[in-house]
């Protein structure tokens, strides 16, 4: 529906946020309303109290010196520090007070503006990604059956001269190689499938269930100066699969019937990820605060505020009681608290989905054309 788009005449002034009035609501559409988080007996979705969990997670992160920092060189006028503090803290009370989910989005047009991305058209249409935390078994030490490992950042990292070698260079075409290289003894755990320690690189963190019976998480600790390259395209690329419709269970179907071409596509993708382990703790956003699941949003943070109020509407994807899954158009609050190697751009929202097998199968097919907005208090 065209209220969603950035007005025209608002259109192709060079500017990645434009400030507009927020979308009213019509009687035969209310994907404007976040209406979970009035539908407690709803346990598929994170309710009232998890949002607040991450506004006040953002808020901590809004007193720090990174964040000071951050806004200090923040390009969009009217966007301050300050600001956005004052509109998360009005936000939270405006939450805790409101009875519906009508009366809370009544309150934000009276007292809130929205700054719309620009998306990739210039007219705000923004493409939706999602991701999670996986959960996989692995192991402390090699063995016959775990093989593949994931890495610590190396403590001479920053000293790497650039270009620094590609994922090829670091482990290998089988990606069995690192011990040779550059990678010697920063191996943190192995895994059995070559695909598990890959997939945690696209994520960014992962749970543990360990081999000796223990539990731990991992989660970023630095990457390689490339960005990431699909390899669902690749695939694409050389005729094995379509890219319209392509879809992550797709791609895995694709390895796993051919588990020998992992070693052809994986290493195409130069860019590489390292992990620190993070003894159980959650996964951790750019911003040093943990994700909330349906309520951490990850953008590119050369152009979009951190730590801010946003509001999105895209069609995900739900878990029916049959297993199947079936997408609604859907506005969510949610803080932008994360970035990822992928996101690029004024028109890439990447959307944090939760951990575990449910989480991944909701992220693998998620892929929409949508909106977003920041929420700022007027002046």
């Amino acid at each position: 529906m065209k209220k969603w788009e950035i007005p025209e005449s608002l259109q192709n002034t060079q500017r990645v946020l434009i400030q507009r009035s927020p979308v009213s609501c019509c009687q035969d559409d209310l994907s404007c309303l976040d209406q979970v988080l009035y539908q407690p007996e709803n346990n598929q979705l994170a309710d009232k109290q998890a949002l607040i969990t991450s506004i006040d997670r953002s808020l901590q992160y809004l007193q720090t010196s990174r964040a000071i920092a951050a806004y200090q060189k923040y390009p969009v006028t009217g966007i301050t520090r300050d600001r956005i503090i004052k509109s998360l803290t009005r936000f939270r009370q405006l939450l805790l007070t409101s009875q519906s989910a009508q009366e809370l989005h009544q309150a934000i047009e009276r007292e809130f503006v929205y700054y719309q991305s620009v998306g990739k058209d210039e007219k705000g249409t923004v493409l939706f990604t999602a991701y999670y935390e996986p959960l996989y078994q692995a192991s402390r030490s090699p063995t016959a059956e775990f093989r593949y490992p994931v890495y610590r950042l190396p403590a001479d990292f920053n000293s790497w001269p650039q270009p620094h070698p590609t994922r090829l260079e670091l482990e290998g075409a089988d990606g069995l190689q690192g011990a040779s290289g550059k990678l010697r003894g920063l191996e943190l755990f192995w895994f059995r499938d070559r695909l598990e320690p890959y997939m945690i690189q696209i994520q960014g963190s992962a749970q543990l269930q360990l081999t000796d019976g223990t539990k731990t998480t991992i989660g970023y600790a630095g990457n390689t100066a490339y960005n990431y390259k699909s390899i669902g395209r690749e695939l694409a690329n050389d005729g094995k699969l379509p890219l319209q419709g392509m879809t992550m269970p797709i791609i895995l179907d694709y390895f796993q019937q051919h588990p020998p071409e992992l070693n052809i596509y994986i290493p195409r993708d130069p860019s590489f990820v390292f992990f620190q382990e993070n003894h159980g703790a959650p996964a951790q956003g750019s911003i040093n605060v943990p994700l909330t699941p349906e309520r951490s949003i990850a953008t590119d943070k050369s152009l979009m505020p951190p730590g801010a109020l946003g509001l999105i509407r895209a069609a995900f994807p739900f878990a029916t009681s049959n297993g199947e899954m079936e997408h609604q158009i859907v506005s969510r609050y949610v803080l932008d608290q994360d970035t990822g190697g992928a996101i690029k751009g004024a028109g890439r929202v990447d959307y944090f989905l939760g951990t575990g097998k449910v989480a991944g199968d909701r992220a693998g097919v998620t892929v929409s054309n949508g909106q977003l907005y920041y929420l700022l208090l007027k002046p």
